[in-house]
């Protein structure tokens, strides 16, 4: 197998011309014949038992072409990619040059190749300062917030429903007087001012008992996921069940060593004000970071192919997936309950895919003018972080990744570095 490479478009894009022996294109048909032969009927030979030579006798040698074409293509294709010293940023388009039985095979495969960067000013981004001083009403807010997720569940009997208490409920949805699919439920936990339900549905059932039964009125959105009830005017029969409300614990120093490390609130407040001032650090930090890389974006000049931002739009969109199914839905599930398919989702993600791509091109440009680029210890410092966060032996991990995975893994460690490089010179105005 060679290949040849011929620059296109001012090096935008990139022609292989790969050459198989004939040898090998043979090769390559003895495998079409052998994958094809049990569908060929030969009059005289039982069915898969027809001779190579009688088939193509019969039907031609084209009838195991095409076969014969990908086998060769995905053989040498890859291997091709790895010794062309390109960038290659997208599929390759591919299209035959030649093929007949007893000669070469020759393809071509035209592919995107990584665009040039011609960077802007990296070094004294001028980034609006921003605040990280921790006021006393946010400790205060922070300390609310953990409490009610340390609440206890506290079952009311003497009060009608009302806005943040948990109630449980029995209801069934009518529209036109019929019962429509999905519209029951029983011993259904709501809690009233969450918005989880259709809008006006909670608010109706605030003032009622425990043991009432009652109509609730509403009127489905415009937008509604379901195209039967879009617009619709529907009544819930409803019953209530139980109501609970959320205690919250005394702030003392009995909660504050159930809760913490500390003995004391005044300790704890210290504390709480310290997480937040670093979580603060930390949002300013990506901030910054953030601002100043859509600025060098903007004082940046590359001609980024469709390709690369389409690939970023499939790889987010796999992200989703598998974010959903680590919470136990698949994505055709997601589509039922949302009307969201993958066309427009892929639509939506678009902007946010660009932005990526154009973040990735800056900072490998950056890491190339500075010579950055990641040591085997800072190699080995990231794969025990993997390791830790796979809950794994970081030896273990070591053994599984290979080359060109470790190769990746350098790449976004000199990235990282480039960004930590632009923000450490950002100057704050």
């Amino acid at each position: 197998m060679s290949f040849t490479v011929e620059k296109l478009e001012n090096n935008k894009k990139a022609k292989l011309t790969i050459t198989v022996p004939a040898e090998d294109f043979s090769k390559a048909l003895t495998f079409a014949y052998n994958k094809q032969k049990g569908k060929i009927n030969i009059s005289g030979f039982r069915k898969g038992k027809a001779p190579m030579a009688i088939i193509e006798k019969m039907y031609g040698p084209e009838v195991f072409y095409d076969e014969a074409a990908n086998k060769a293509i995905n053989d040498t294709y890859g291997d091709v990619y790895d010794e062309c010293d390109l960038e290659i940023v997208s599929r390759p388009e591919i299209d035959v040059v030649q093929i007949e039985k007893g000669k070469e095979f020759i393809y071509t495969a035209v592919v995107d190749l990584k665009p040039e960067v011609e960077l802007g000013t990296y070094k004294g981004i001028e980034i609006e300062a921003i605040d990280t001083v921790v006021s006393g009403e946010e400790v205060d807010n922070e300390i609310d917030r953990i409490r009610k997720q340390n609440a206890r569940k506290v079952d009311i009997t003497d009060r009608a429903a009302q806005d943040g208490d948990i109630t449980n409920i029995d209801f069934e949805g009518f529209v036109d007087e019929v019962a429509f699919e999905g519209g029951k439920g029983e011993g259904y936990d709501l809690t009233l001012g969450s918005k989880s339900f259709i809008p006006g549905f909670e608010d109706q059932i605030i003032g009622h008992s425990i043991g009432d039964e009652f109509d609730v009125n509403v009127t489905f959105p415009e937008d509604y996921h379901s195209e039967d009830l879009k617009g619709k005017a529907a009544v819930f029969k409803c019953k209530l069940n139980s109501i609970k409300e959320n205690q919250l614990p005394e702030l003392d120093d009995d909660y504050v060593s159930d809760v913490s490390d500390v003995e004391t609130v005044d300790e704890y407040k210290a504390s709480i004000r310290k997480q937040l001032e670093e979580r603060k650090e930390k949002q300013a930090k990506n901030q910054k970071e953030n601002k100043a890389i859509e600025k060098l974006i903007e004082d940046s000049k590359m001609d980024i192919p469709d390709s690369m931002i389409e690939n970023q739009q499939h790889q987010m969109l796999d992200e989703f997936k598998q974010q959903l199914a680590m919470q136990g839905m698949n994505f055709d599930m997601y589509s039922q309950y949302t009307g969201m398919n993958e066309e427009v989702m892929l639509e939506q993600v678009k902007p946010e895919a660009e932005k990526r791509v154009k973040s990735r091109l800056v900072l490998e440009a950056v890491a190339k003018a500075e010579n950055i680029e990641a040591t085997d210890e800072d190699l080995d410092k990231k794969l025990e972080e993997m390791a830790s966060m796979y809950k794994m032996e970081a030896d273990k991990l070591k053994e599984l990744v290979g080359d060109k995975e470790k190769d990746a893994i350098k790449k976004d460690i000199a990235v990282e570095k480039a960004a930590d490089l632009i923000v450490e010179n950002i100057k704050e105005v």
